[in-house]
């Protein structure tokens, strides 16, 4: 069985750091792009939902903050936050 080629020469060091440094270039890229598209993936859910309900008019500063909540806590944390927004409003006080 042949043993592979030791790279002891400094061309061979090089040259093997070069073939590195852009695999790990490569992977970079590729892993910005799936973190991108990770913290995008609930837009199309979230207007569609927002398709099928009426909403009243508010001011961009309030669709911003709602869209920053969204972004900043995600949509489980924001759901279960309007959740018990509704329960306390349904309760006779």
């Amino acid at each position: 069985m042949a043993r592979p080629q030791r790279l002891d020469d400094l061309a061979s060091i090089e040259a093997r750091r070069e073939v590195l440094r852009a695999e790990l270039a490569d992977l970079d890229t590729r892993a910005k792009a799936a973190e991108q598209a990770a913290r995008d993936a609930g837009r199309s859910t979230l207007l569609e939902a927002l398709d099928r309900v009426k909403i009243a008019a508010m001011s961009k500063h309030e669709a911003r903050s709602i869209a920053n909540a969204i972004g900043q806590y995600g949509g489980k944390v924001i759901a279960a936050q309007l959740s018990s927004l509704q329960a306390a409003s349904a309760q006779p006080g």
